[in-house]
């Protein structure tokens, strides 16, 4: 009589496990070793990376929904607070547009800047959007929300990563970045805001990196430095780790400068 044996599963291909608390090390590993193996195939170094709301649309469909609130006759602040918001998701595109075409121009000798996203709705849809269009590669770092977790379909698809963990998204959102731009957004914005401060003022960031506040009428709202200066929580100088400015071309100046006088100069810079 023929004695069946259970199959056996390899360690490495055991999911329970892997999926497991104990196996909660090799998953984080996971996210670190599968990113850069990308990023090193497709000679990703250096990235402009935007960040900014999930929940800010195009100025087309903005005006698209505040007309049929209208036409319900249904109260519309809130659409036509949208439709002023949208032109934050226009500057990211255009921006993106312009760094994707700045970058492709260097030529081969020098170091490419792509642009880099969280891979959502918003603002992060905008600056991939505009970065496809100028037909350059782009990277989306999606991460498994309830609600999200799709990168938008303007992601280059092979660099579109997808991950469980904040902190190893975040990482990746630093470790490649070589100048930065904030949009106005929410609690996801400001986490990754003071993530990025704070690793500049204990200089756990040793790179240059220049930060872009974008939009500084919304942003004075939110955040009021002065205060934050005047008690004595952080000082002046901390408060120049952020360039403010409302215009594209400044901020495409600006960045472009910076990156021109450091970011080309800078190899193998990490936090």
């Amino acid at each position: 009589m023929k004695i069946r044996r259970a199959r056996q599963v390899k360690a490495y291909a055991n999911a329970e496990f892997l999926n497991s608390g104990s196996a909660r090390s090799l998953r984080i590993l996971a996210e670190y070793l599968e990113p850069q193996s990308r990023f090193e195939h497709y000679r990703i170094d250096d990235t402009i990376v935007f960040l900014g709301s999930s929940r800010l649309v195009d100025g087309q469909r903005a005006q698209a929904l505040l007309e049929a609130r209208l036409a319900r006759n249904e109260e519309a602040g809130a659409q036509k607070r949208r439709l002023e918001m949208s032109r934050y998701y226009e500057a990211a595109k255009e921006l993106a547009n312009r760094f994707t075409l700045w970058s492709k121009q260097l030529g081969d000798e020098q170091r490419r800047f792509v642009v880099c996203t969280g891979g959502g709705p918003g603002i992060m849809e905008a600056a991939n959007l505009g970065a496809s269009e100028a037909r350059g590669l782009n990277v989306g770092l999606t991460i498994s929300l309830p609600d999200e977790g799709v990168g938008n379909r303007h992601i280059t698809r092979e660099l579109s990563v997808h991950f469980h963990y904040f902190f190893m998204r975040k990482f990746w959102l630093a470790y490649l970045a070589k100048a930065v731009l904030v949009f106005p957004g929410g609690f996801g914005t400001l986490d990754e805001l003071f993530e990025l401060l704070t690793l500049r003022q204990t200089r756990k960031i040793r790179k240059h990196l220049p930060m872009v506040l974008f939009g500084p009428d919304y942003w004075e709202k939110v955040i009021d430095w002065g205060v934050l200066v005047d008690h004595g929580m952080i000082d002046a100088a901390d408060v120049e780790l952020l360039y403010r400015t409302d215009s594209e071309d400044d901020a495409f100046d600006y960045v472009t400068r910076m990156l021109g006088e450091y970011g080309l100069a800078e190899r193998g810079a990490t936090l």
